[in-house]
């Protein structure tokens, strides 16, 4: 862990106190959901072709600040992220951002956050995210919105967490996500449980209810070939 700091401050980045903690326990441990503080929001460093993508966001963004809850997201100034932040910021939210070294003109910082954690890798960027964060909810998005909520729907699978998550279903832009994951149901790929685990909703109001009325199913910890 030293060298790995060390090589991250020679780089120029300057690692917060929570970014150095977590890198001596990046795997998140199960909690019991009570109250919500915060939620972590996956959305991308592009906005998308449509307007009602950005009007999502800044919906999202509305709810969860009405709601009295911390928004941490990636961090960035750009795209949804810099539509969420600013929405948020603009209602008098908290917002916390977590953004990699490597990303940090890429995605450019933004300025006016509550918070800002520079990471050295996307690995401990996404482990921060998830030890600040009470739930997540993914808006559309590309690659990387959608492989940091499989990462933290797997580790509920695998009981590491008991946090909520939720997909945001824009205009149907998760359509064929959704009929994927049926398919990986009935091709007993993935069990119906571990697919009830990623709450899916068009309205964020609705989403942020079924949050707090979320528990989760007891989960078999391994599946073995017999069992599949």
């Amino acid at each position: 862990m030293k060298f790995a700091i060390v090589q991250a401050m020679r780089a120029g980045w300057r690692l917060s106190r929570p970014a150095v903690k977590l890198q001596r326990a990046t795997v998140p441990f199960p909690v019991q959901h009570s109250t919500m503080r915060s939620v972590c929001v996956f959305c991308g460093a592009n906005a998308g072709r449509k307007q009602k993508f950005a009007r999502a966001a800044r919906e999202t963004a509305r709810a969860l600040v009405d709601h009295g809850l911390t928004i941490v997201y990636g961090g960035g100034s750009v795209g949804m992220m810099g539509i969420l932040a600013d929405a948020a910021l603009e209602a008098g939210g908290k917002v916390v951002g977590v953004l990699p070294g490597q990303l940090h003109r890429k995605e450019m910082a933004h300025a006016g956050l509550t918070q800002l954690h520079i990471v050295g890798s996307m690995h401990e960027r996404k482990a921060l995210m998830a030890e600040l964060s009470d739930g997540f909810i993914a808006l559309p998005g590309g690659l990387g919105t959608l492989e940091e909520l499989f990462e933290v729907l797997s580790w509920a699978q695998l009981g590491l967490h008991a946090k909520p998550c939720g997909l945001l279903n824009i205009g149907g832009y998760f359509n064929k996500l959704n009929a994927f994951l049926e398919l990986a149901v009935a091709e007993r790929f993935l069990r119906r449980e571990h697919r009830s685990l990623l709450l899916i909703d068009t309205d964020v109001e609705r989403l942020l209810r079924r949050f707090a009325r979320f528990r989760p199913a007891r989960l078999r910890r391994w599946i073995g070939p017999r069992q599949a």
